[in-house]
């Protein structure tokens, strides 16, 4: 029997002319099962690329759908924040009409129902506002907070700590967790 790996061709003739042919240039079967040892190979690294490629693209197409989903939620929750500024106006002038009417008028009969009214819409508004998560922000007596609180003014005080908020200028409201408007305050000092 002869081995067919060192004698490549049986025709002597041929053997003769491909003496000196490098091995690797020769058509044998080593060679052929080199070739699709080769390509199985080749074949196999693409395939792990293509099956990490394909992981990537999921991977990224879930966080673009979480990241879109997040973004909706946001918007949900948070489309009324410009709207909630403008009605914080009405709110403080409210509130503004309400301390502007004396003590003594408070209880004339010809200002009662006046009285009664603005008081009822102030109340109307602080319900709409917990309705829809705005809620406002604690400032009296409280440390200073410059993620919630805007010092328009230090003031100097013996009866608290330096810090503290004194006075409340203008109200400050949060919607759901994030700031509305910060409190407009006053801040005590050391005395001089």
């Amino acid at each position: 029997m002869t081995d067919q790996k060192s004698q490549p061709h049986e025709d002597p003739a041929m053997a003769a002319e491909l003496k000196g042919v490098p091995e690797d240039l020769l058509d044998t079967a080593d060679n052929r099962e080199s070739d699709a040892a080769d390509a199985v190979t080749i074949l196999q690294e693409q395939l792990d690329a293509a099956k990490q490629e394909v992981l990537y693209a999921q991977a990224e197409t879930q966080n673009v759908r979480r990241r879109l989903e997040k973004d909706i939620s946001d918007a949900r929750t948070y489309a009324a924040t410009g709207f909630a500024r403008d009605i914080l106006s009405v709110s403080d002038n409210l509130a503004r009409a309400l301390d502007a009417v004396p003590a003594e008028l408070r209880e004339d009969d010809k200002f009662k129902g006046l009285v009664a009214g603005i008081e009822a819409t102030a109340r109307e508004i602080d319900k709409v506002f917990g309705l829809h998560g705005i809620s406002r922000i604690a400032a009296m007596g409280l440390p200073l907070d410059p993620n919630q609180h805007q010092a328009m003014l230090e003031v100097p005080s013996v009866d608290v700590e330096p810090g503290t908020v004194i006075q409340e200028l203008q109200a400050g409201y949060m919607i759901k967790d994030r700031l509305l408007r910060p409190a407009m305050v006053a801040v005590a000092k050391k005395p001089e």
